[in-house]
């Protein structure tokens, strides 16, 4: 019911939808259970906040949090907040310059194996396509907990030019929401990693 009725009320149909338009727009890659996203939306309602997530349990989960059981086909939705349930690249891609005033990605799956590597968002690849999209000033976070992929980031920003990269924070910084991701890696004993890189 929730994918089938209450996802179309939310889903962004492209980069030419009139609520890719709106400014100041924010973008989360791969939100996970979602609770990123469902704080920043209710922090900044005057925000126009795109949700991506191609994975239907998180798709799921978010949605749940947004519309009571029978709700699904009529409840109201956050008028701030679209959902974008395909690859993120190709959004991103297809967004004009300067679209986005803030990006986040919290927690990614971070391919461990090198022959993965070329999966991995952060990317020496897609760097000039994240800094075209992205305001000067704009803001990029990014959050992991896994020591290949905190060396890999780690190394691709600092190959790059685009962006300013202060040293990242060793703990969650005040205005990051708390994911479950990051719960997990805490009571697991792994120490995450919060970067905040501006476009210069």
């Amino acid at each position: 019911m929730l994918l089938a009725e209450t996802l179309p009320r939310l889903r962004l149909s492209g980069a030419d939808d009139p609520f890719a338009a709106r400014r100041p727009l924010w973008l989360e890659v791969g939100f996970g259970g979602g609770e990123h996203s469902l704080a920043q939306i209710e922090a900044h309602p005057e925000v126009a906040y795109i949700a991506s997530e191609v994975f239907a349990n998180g798709l799921c989960s978010l949605l749940s949090k947004l519309v009571p059981e029978g709700g699904e086909a009529g409840a109201p939705l956050p008028d701030h907040l679209r959902l974008w349930d395909d690859d993120a690249r190709d959004l991103i891609a297809a967004l004009p310059d300067g679209a986005l005033q803030r990006l986040f990605l919290m927690f990614p799956d971070p391919w461990p194996k090198a022959r993965h590597a070329k999966r991995r968002f952060v990317h020496p690849g897609r760097i000039a396509e994240l800094a075209r999209v992205l305001a000067p000033g704009g803001v990029w976070r990014i959050a992991s907990d896994d020591p290949t992929y905190q060396a890999w980031v780690s190394e691709v920003l600092a190959g790059q030019t685009l962006f300013e990269v202060p040293p990242p924070a060793t703990r969650r910084p005040e205005g990051w929401p708390p994911t479950r991701y990051e719960a997990k890696a805490l009571l697991a004993g792994r120490q995450p990693l919060y970067w905040q890189v501006t476009r210069i």
